[in-house]
């Protein structure tokens, strides 16, 4: 489920494009355990699996999605890392 709430990234985009399933969620994934709680996260994805499972598997993990946005021939998503301590 994506909302559309605005935020700017709190780091550097993360550009994974070019980079196959699921070493693209595992990168993911090891960034934001780097971050904060509630801090945002800017990650470019390549169109069919990777744009397809790797949203879903960061939601299930706990994340917020909070934009998916097509910007022809790549996917740009938003991700506010999870406060899992909640």
């Amino acid at each position: 489920m994506t909302q559309n709430l605005t935020s700017e990234p709190d780091y550097p985009t993360l550009d994974l494009r070019g980079t196959p399933c699921p070493m693209n969620f595992v990168r993911t994934k090891l960034r934001l355990d780097k971050m904060n709680p509630g801090e945002v996260l800017e990650v470019w994805l390549d169109p069919g699996e990777p744009i397809e499972q790797v949203p879903d598997s960061l939601v299930m993990d706990g994340h917020i999605m909070e934009r998916i946005e097509d910007r022809g021939g790549f996917f740009a998503l938003q991700v506010r890392r999870a406060d899992k301590s909640a």
